[in-house]
């Protein structure tokens, strides 16, 4: 009888357990799993679903409905100069549509907005009487060179196996791009990889240096990292440890700290990850590009249009594998 209690306590006891143990899996899975993907496939959409967006002016929290196409000049006469290349102009127009549709898409809202103005977040944007301020001369002319840009390109996206990308862009990849995973973290994107382009170079202007003594240095690193320490005495008190693919740096060592190479450009006010440092009596950081360097280079595009590539093809070059579709 004793032993047929103890059978009996056994298997209530698994039967209570069971159901405790799958529901700790199954929260522990739903805490752990991947967030849901939205559905992007370009199948799903008609160009006329997104007729308008509603923009988020940060400045004074405002949102604006606006076109979208006319949005998208809007952006181009932000995000890159009127006199590049025009097959430039159009790859960044299709690359800023891309990024607009994925983020409403997606579902990543701004308040009651679909999108932000700031390039610290979504991407820049400028009204066309603000833009033309600022030009000297031929202000309708150079409008007109990013309309045509854009009107040359309506309701293409570019996409992966059928779905709409993620397109990021920036302004100088000092001659190659980056993971994203290398300066966000998560997981890479298959196309996002890093890519070479030539003539880079020929944009001095997004070569540059920071120039700070060690005193200036130990304080920006106690700024952000209390604990620093550094004897300036010691070899190799500040060294790049590691690269990334895409040649910028990934982990830096700064007295007792290591640190990666995007937090670096925070710490010290680097237009990029891409840098090698001089050190004598001041430590010279020397940059080169501009931006994260992932996805789209501007420069790059330009570059590649006076070498005669068409806009489609500067896409597939920065965005691997992938294809330039119409949303009809």
């Amino acid at each position: 009888m004793k032993n047929v209690t103890i059978y009996i306590a056994i298997v209530i006891g698994i039967c209570f357990l069971i159901p405790i143990f799958f529901t700790i899996k199954f929260t522990v899975e739903q805490m752990t799993a991947e967030p849901e993907v939205p559905e992007l496939s370009v199948e799903k959409y008609s160009y006329s679903d997104f007729g308008t967006i509603k923009l988020l002016h940060t400045k004074t929290n405002e949102v604006e409905e606006i076109p979208l196409d006319e949005y998208i000049v809007q952006v181009i006469a932000a995000e890159m100069p009127v006199d590049y290349e025009l097959e430039a102009l159009k790859a960044q127009s299709v690359s800023a549509r891309t990024y607009t549709l994925y983020k409403i898409i997606s579902g990543t809202m701004h308040q009651n907005a679909d999108i932000c103005d700031s390039a610290a977040c979504c991407q820049a944007w400028i009204s066309k009487e603000a833009r033309q301020e600022r030009w000297e001369d031929k202000k309708q002319e150079k409008w007109n060179k990013l309309v045509e840009a854009v009107n040359a390109t309506v309701g293409e996206v570019i996409t992966y196996e059928g779905k709409v990308i993620n397109a990021f862009f920036h302004a100088n990849s000092g001659g190659k791009t980056e993971n994203v995973s290398n300066v966000w973290g998560g997981k890479d994107l298959p196309y996002l990889e890093p890519r070479e382009t030539t003539g880079e170079e020929n944009y001095p202007q997004y070569a540059s240096e920071v120039v700070l003594s060690k005193d200036e240095l130990l304080a920006k690193m106690k700024e952000k990292y209390e604990d620093t320490e550094i004897n300036f005495d010691e070899e190799n008190w500040i060294q790049i440890k590691e690269y990334t693919p895409g040649n910028r740096v990934k982990t830096l060592k700064i007295g007792n700290k290591e640190i990666k190479g995007t937090e670096a450009r925070g710490v010290f006010g680097l237009k990029s990850a891409n840098f090698e440092i001089n050190v004598e009596d001041n430590i010279k950081f020397i940059v080169k590009g501009y931006g994260h360097g992932v996805g789209l280079s501007q420069t790059g595009a330009d570059s590649l249009a006076k070498q005669g590539k068409k806009y489609d093809e500067i896409l597939t070059h920065f965005y691997t594998n992938t294809q330039v579709l119409v949303l009809e």
